[in-house]
């Protein structure tokens, strides 16, 4: 493969192929169910079986539609037990790995960005990639000065593939739905839409990214490599060598887990106050965790700027649900854009909505688990209760679009890794407004 498939039709078959793959598989099942089969190894089978076409398809196209894998593997820990289970491994997949370019097309590209005597730069240079994702591919590098690289290029054709796969995911977002029961496919396809350029100016990306490793040059917690140069599809950066966040949440202990997501969430709440931004995709694959126990982060493709750092609305509204004044948290969410001025909302009914988002501020320490994922899922996706007519209800302003998706991202993350931490103190600390006006 030389690069992305970039013909929309070649893209639309392969992605009609997961509802119409699955549909097959589900007809075979029926027949092994008449045949005698158990009704458990056939389920088990189905599952296993969609979970492998699903890598394959998104691994393949790349583009939007493993940008869209990545997502679903996020969410997963949102997923009931029985069903995420087959998917877990599969999609975690999505987080750091692709099938990769060959090799004349990656040194057309670095011919093209960096000039035709590139590899005058290199004593050393992988063709290999060392990580493949969604729009781009990294290989290692080193510098005639001894600088150890990484060096990040873009798919050629990644801008069309993107768009084309977003508008046939848009379309078949029903159909995918049901294969992965429990999340809602198109608010993620709409908001992959609403970022398209962004994640794929490199330009853009590399003043990002070395905004941060300005803000955290030497940092004791984080590490967030340097860049050395860059162009409109290729950022060449300091390299990081670290094991990547993913394995600890299949194979951490529970002190490992703890200390990450810790680390995790002051990263995150950090980069407002001490950078001007927010790092946005939250996903374990753009985390390291370094030999001296330090969190290295990569991919600045996605950042919300906050040059003021986070809205002090946001602490102040968590710190007076927290106290309960119902009538107070409705006027703020009305302020803020989230309740639209005429919409009437009861109060009590809000506040009984809102608990459980805030019960990890509430205590000292607070256990992070899927089963508690879940149960917050089932609370407002159950159209049926009064919390689900409730969170239609609700707006989300344009301004809030990106610290919504890190806030609910970040969650997921910390449920997949179950971290027990002191998070309350990381909001005292961090977050504006939490501990007074």
């Amino acid at each position: 493969m030389s690069d992305l498939p970039r013909k929309a039709l070649s893209r639309t078959a392969k992605l009609a192929s997961l509802p119409l793959g699955a549909a097959g598989r589900a007809t075979v099942g029926l027949g092994k169910r008449i045949g005698g089969a158990p009704a458990e190894a056939v389920f088990a089978e189905f599952q296993r079986r969609t979970a492998d076409q699903l890598f394959a398809v998104l691994g393949e196209l790349k583009g939007g539609a493993m940008k869209f894998g990545q997502m679903l593997s996020l969410m997963e820990s949102a997923m009931p037990e029985e069903l995420a289970a087959p998917y877990r491994a599969t999609l975690t997949k999505l987080q750091d790995s692709a099938p990769p370019m060959p090799a004349s097309t990656v040194h057309t590209i670095l011919s093209r960005e960096l000039g035709k005597r590139w590899r005058d730069r290199f004593d050393e240079f992988d063709d290999l990639p060392a990580a493949a994702a969604s729009i781009g591919q990294v290989h290692r590098g080193r510098l005639k000065d001894g600088r150890e690289v990484a060096v990040k290029l873009q798919y050629p054709g990644a801008s069309e593939a993107l768009r084309s796969d977003l508008r046939q995911l848009g379309r078949f977002a029903r159909t995918i739905g049901s294969m992965v029961p429990g999340l809602e496919v198109k608010p993620l396809v709409a908001e992959l839409q609403e970022r398209i350029g962004e994640e794929l100016d490199y330009d853009r990306e590399a003043q990002a990214q070395q905004q941060y490793a300005d803000a955290f040059k030497d940092h004791p917690e984080f590490v967030v490599p340097r860049v050395v140069k860059h162009s409109p599809m290729v950022i060449v950066s300091e390299w990081i060598e670290g094991r990547p966040l993913s394995s600890y949440i299949t194979g951490g202990s529970q002190e490992e887990r703890d200390a990450i997501g810790l680390k995790y969430v002051r990263f995150m709440f950090s980069g407002p106050k001490y950078a001007g931004l927010l790092h946005s995709d939250p996903h374990p694959g753009n985390f390291r965790v370094m030999a001296d126990g330090r969190l290295g982060v990569v991919d600045f493709g996605l950042c919300a700027r906050l040059p003021d750092g986070l809205p002090p609305a946001i602490g102040r509204l968590l710190r007076i649900s927290l106290m309960g004044d119902g009538p107070a948290v409705r006027d703020g969410l009305k302020a803020e854009g989230f309740i639209k001025p005429r919409m009437e909302i009861d109060p009590e009914q809000l506040m009984d909505y809102l608990a459980p988002f805030a019960e990890p501020a509430r205590e000292e320490r607070f256990q992070f688990s899927r089963a508690w994922m879940r149960a917050q899922a089932n609370r407002t996706g159950d159209f049926r209760s009064p919390n689900a007519s409730l969170a239609l209800r609700l707006n989300l302003p344009p301004s809030y679009l990106l610290i919504h998706r890190v806030w609910i991202g970040g969650i997921a993350v910390l449920s997949q890794l179950e971290a027990e931490a002191p998070f309350r103190s990381v909001l005292e600390e961090l977050l504006p407004g939490f501990t007074e006006d």
